[in-house]
């Protein structure tokens, strides 16, 4: 069964002195404002692409290891999980980092690293931002 989540961007005026907002419709849990000079400087109280990539892909992560120590009969107890978009004016995307602690009864370190790395490689949004470079840095908390 296939699912589609929407969002919706308005912006108005130039890239440099331009702002917009973007809603996530889908859910409606907001709408959040946009801007170049808080996408490639200061936040300054709004949102990016990269933020909400990042969103994207803790989440998507924590999930797919959820799923994958599960599996395999450990469910974990607690995971957090952050992941870092870097942009680089000019070139883009140019970097993600994955960074997950978790608390796991029952394995080793190596077994979560292992199952942590099985997470990257396959969860959704890793797959879907495949061009870009995915570090990961796991360990048991």
């Amino acid at each position: 069964m296939a699912t589609t989540r929407t969002a919706k961007t308005t912006w108005q005026g130039s890239l440099a002195e331009g702002a917009g907002s973007v809603e996530l419709q889908s859910s409606g849990v907001g709408t959040f404002d946009v801007s170049w000079p808080s996408r490639s400087e200061k936040a300054n109280g709004k949102t990016s692409p990269e933020e909400l990539i990042a969103a994207a892909h803790s989440s998507c992560f924590s999930m797919a290891l959820s799923a994958g120590l599960s599996k395999a009969g450990t469910p974990p107890t607690t995971l957090e999980t952050s992941a870092e978009v870097e942009l680089t004016v000019g070139t883009g995307i140019t970097g993600i980092k994955i960074t997950v602690r978790g608390t796991v009864e029952g394995i080793t370190e190596e077994q979560f690293v292992e199952a942590a790395e099985g997470a990257k490689a396959n969860c959704p949004v890793s797959k879907a931002l495949a061009g870009t470079t995915i570090t990961l840095d796991a360990a048991l908390a």
